[in-house]
């Protein structure tokens, strides 16, 4: 994602958009707190506040470039939508998210969804 695919969805390029974007997309974790991207942008000495963090995420989800996902631990993450679908395992002992795709589970997503 870059400056181009903020304006196609609407949005204003500003450099807390892009920081956000570029913490996502060059993260090995795929699914990120709004805390997570905080501690990141501070490791690499940008000053983007957490109030502005979550007004960006909200933004991002409403625009269709980030999904937000909630897990039983009540802390939203957020994965970049630009992604083939794919379900998720959560640990219930560490909380650890595990991306999976099953074409026999898609099936049964799309019968039960018709």
């Amino acid at each position: 994602m870059d400056a181009e695919d903020l304006k196609s969805v609407g949005l204003k390029v500003t450099l807390p958009r892009l920081k956000i974007l570029e913490v996502l997309e060059r993260s090995s974790n795929h699914h990120l707190s709004a805390e997570d991207i905080y501690r990141a942008l501070m490791e690499q000495h940008e000053e983007v506040g957490v109030a502005t963090i979550y007004r960006v995420l909200t933004q991002f989800e409403e625009s269709g470039i980030v999904n937000k996902l909630n897990f039983e631990n009540n802390q939203a993450v957020y994965e970049l939508s630009n992604v083939e679908h794919h379900d998720h395992l959560v640990c219930v002992k560490c909380n650890a998210i595990i991306e999976f795709q099953d074409d026999v589970i898609e099936q049964h997503q799309l019968q039960i969804a018709n």
